[in-house]
């Protein structure tokens, strides 16, 4: 059986080589993760040679295009989509808010939209702000004692008057991964259409846009090793609906239609490191990649990447559990499957304030607080600005960092 090679995995990452940077247990992966030579090597080539306007005919603009398009090639497999249901945005949050204004004349008044509390407001914030034009804005809560959503409940809000459901697949501080498949099922039953923000669920399991059902998905690049981009994905059907947001020359082509303002050319092609360097991990672990289609091997790299985070969870879930005075949010399973390894919580006796202090001060890299998360911090009872102490794992990360955090946590409940 094969298993994570985490000196090999390590070694990509030059991060770890850097002697201030590598004393840190990096813990705050959610909000955004370290970045594999692989990805570099492009970014450092594109700016030392080619950073001109991409696509003309001269030498470095022709190969700032073929760069560019290599991405645009390439990272359609990350979704199981295809080349032209991709759209490369600044950022999650922007792609949002264009998609919210592309799609709301498609809308009468009355209309109903429905959110939770529980996402990151960049996947709800935009919608939300429709109700001005007229829209019906119908939030789906959680339960307030494990900051989770309960299906049951959104059944008695969908009716034949729901254009849209926005849902995160799993929470940036809850990371419990919720049933976007039946959720689409029971929306596109109304002829509705399922936005699902999937920027917390991206570094931790392959998307599969046609197994989920879902018509938009959006994550971030930055968070899943590669440079600050938004990356989303749309439903012919969806983009069709959609107005055009870009120049009124380009409503015809459509990787231009939800993107009124590109991103930094570089960052577009750095995105192909990404794919380089799941082909690295591949060739290491099961050798060439000549027979395997690469969407196979993306999947089978994120398997090893489960596996080796569920080992990583697993303790932290147990000590946090295991202690009256912290309370876990989301779910307490250790499973992968059921849950990502974004593990937040808080201290009935102490302010997360100070928990996060004793921690960066034993050098492990975290945050606290809400985490654009304010929401679902406070139906859960919270104080959004001291908010919750949050440890997020990914694969590069050691059994000794999360010893570590443990250590720290262990001496201030004694």
């Amino acid at each position: 059986m094969v298993s994570l090679d985490l000196d090999f995995i390590r070694a990509q990452f030059p991060v770890f080589a850097n002697p201030e940077s590598s004393r840190w247990a990096h813990l705050e992966n959610a909000g955004g993760s370290y970045v594999p030579s692989q990805v570099i090597s492009i970014l450092e080539d594109f700016y030392t040679t080619s950073k001109v306007q991409p696509y003309w005919d001269f030498g470095p603009s022709a190969k700032a295009g073929k760069a560019m398009d290599r991405a645009l090639e390439l990272l359609p497999a990350t979704f199981n989509a295809r080349m032209d249901e991709i759209h490369f945005g600044p950022s999650t949050s922007q792609n949002t808010y264009v998609l919210a204004q592309a799609l709301q004349s498609s809308w009468d008044p009355g209309d109903q939209i429905i959110v939770t509390n529980q996402d990151h407001e960049a996947n709800i914030g935009a919608w939300r702000r429709l109700e001005m034009a007229g829209m019906k804005v119908i939030e789906w809560s959680v339960d307030p004692k494990t900051g989770l959503l309960d299906i049951d409940e959104v059944k008695k809000l969908i009716n034949k008057r729901t254009r849209l459901l926005a849902v995160t697949h799993a929470s940036n501080l809850a990371a419990t991964i919720n049933p976007i498949r039946e959720l689409a099922d029971l929306v596109h039953a109304v002829g509705g259409i399922i936005v699902t923000d999937g920027v917390s669920f991206a570094p931790h399991a392959p998307i599969d846009v046609s197994e989920l059902g879902c018509d938009v998905y959006l994550y971030s690049t930055y968070k899943t090793f590669g440079p600050h981009v938004g990356l989303m994905y749309t439903s012919p059907e969806v983009l069709n609906r959609a107005t055009n947001q870009g120049h009124f020359f380009n409503a015809d082509k459509v990787s231009y239609r939800l993107t009124p303002a590109g991103p930094d050319h570089a960052s577009i092609a750095a995105c192909a490191g990404i794919i380089d360097y799941y082909d690295d991990v591949f060739r290491h672990h099961f050798g060439t990649t000549d027979s395997v289609k690469l969407r196979e091997r993306i999947t089978r790299v994120f398997k090893l990447f489960g596996e080796h985070e569920q080992k990583l969870m697993e303790p932290l879930v147990n000590y946090i559990g295991s202690h009256s005075d912290f309370r876990l949010i989301g779910s307490s399973s250790k499973d992968h499957s059921v849950r990502a390894p974004t593990i937040a919580f808080h201290s009935y006796s102490r302010s997360s304030r100070e928990i996060y202090s004793a921690l960066i001060s034993a050098s492990v890299s975290c945050g606290h607080g809400n985490f654009y998360a304010p929401r679902l911090v406070d139906a859960v009872g919270l104080d959004p600005e001291d908010g919750v102490v949050r440890l997020s794992l990914v694969h590069y990360n050691s059994v000794e960092e999360v010893a570590r955090a443990l250590s720290v946590l262990d001496e201030l409940a004694s």
